[in-house]
């Protein structure tokens, strides 16, 4: 292959999708960041070793089921979620990760390596920090 030399515009996978097993008595609102721990699908929270599957497509009440009782559906995109005040995503930090405090929750920072990256800080506006979620 070479380099181009005219305009382009790749093809594009918007919205990939995925489904996994929810852990035991764990409850995932719709739009939640969801991420795996142990193999099993949890909320976005404080924690290092979490892998960010994306947003949950839709409520998965597992509050009373063992694990993998139900699956939930997660999005992959960029999405905006708020951001920690005390450790704010700044548009200086636009190109950079982010990492998660809970789940709908953004850091600039990985606290000493107590949480798990989210994505990429892709925008910062009025709406919040826009982030690039999933894998």
């Amino acid at each position: 292959m070479v380099a181009l030399t005219t305009p382009r515009i790749p093809p594009e996978k918007a919205g990939a999708t995925s489904t996994a097993p929810v852990a035991a008595g764990v409850l995932i609102h719709g739009g939640a960041i969801t991420v795996m721990e142990a193999g099993l699908a949890v909320p976005g929270k404080t924690a290092a070793g979490l892998i960010v599957l994306g947003i949950a497509d839709a409520t998965a009440d597992n509050s009373g089921g063992a694990n993998g009782a139900l699956s939930v559906t997660t999005r992959r995109g960029t999405f905006a979620f708020q951001t920690l005040a005390t450790d704010a995503v700044l548009p200086a930090d636009i190109g950079k990760p982010c990492f998660l405090v809970d789940d709908q929750t953004v850091a600039r920072t990985s606290a000493g390596n107590t949480r798990s990256e989210a994505g990429t800080v892709i925008d910062v506006d009025a709406q919040g920090v826009w982030v690039r979620l999933g894998f």
